[in-house]
């Protein structure tokens, strides 16, 4: 119980039963069921952060649209192959437009389907423009089927529920800490079943 509350602590109190079965098994090398952790959790009477609903948007008149080419297979052969990208509560073209190029100085190379819902600024023409530059394909969501956006849209979700919705942040510097720290443990610690319970890295590392 003690490795379970530990675990519960670094995160700041965030994980549920899945997260903290998987995390348990990896540090105790043992074959923990998940049913065990639950019962331990409600003798401790401790549960994970509930995550608030994403507000809704008004939609926008697009430029361009494009066919949905990732059509939820989110399976890639290799990395690099497929991209997903969202914005979360800031609606700023300069900064999509950043990021991609950012994310693309990191990769170099790299000649990835980028898909994304239908905003404003991945509909815009500028956007367009860079991904032609570089090669790349492009795919948008169809309107109403957000599941194809539901990594990015998940990967947000779970940010704010164990990071952002803790804190109150006076400046922007302890945000921009808060989120670097998050995304380091969220690559390199925080386990995922979907990814044969090993961190996003390390699965990468082996698919590489």
């Amino acid at each position: 119980m003690q490795v379970m509350m530990d675990i519960y602590e670094k995160v700041e109190r965030t994980f549920g039963y899945r997260q903290l079965t998987l995390h348990m098994r990896k540090q105790t090398g043992k074959a923990i069921n998940h049913k065990r952790v639950y019962r331990l959790m409600k003798l401790k009477a401790i549960q994970s952060v509930i995550r608030r609903k994403k507000p809704k948007y008004m939609r926008s008149t697009p430029q361009q649209v494009a066919e949905n080419l990732l059509n939820r297979e989110f399976q890639a052969t290799a990395p690099n192959e497929k991209w997903v990208t969202d914005v979360t509560d800031s609606n700023n073209n300069p900064l999509v437009f950043q990021t991609l190029e950012r994310a693309l100085q990191a990769a170099p190379g790299s000649k990835p389907m980028l898909h994304s819902d239908r905003g404003f600024q991945y509909t815009s023409l500028d956007f367009k423009k860079i991904l032609d530059e570089n090669k790349m394909s492009q795919s948008m969501s169809r309107v109403g089927r957000c599941i194809d956006n539901g990594p990015m849209e998940s990967f947000w979700g779970t940010l704010k529920c164990e990071k952002y919705h803790l804190h109150r942040y006076e400046t922007f510097d302890d945000l921009k800490r808060d989120i670097e720290a998050y995304i380091c443990f969220y690559d390199n610690e925080r386990l995922q079943a979907k990814l044969n319970g090993l961190s996003p890295m390390e699965f990468r590392n082996k698919a590489a």
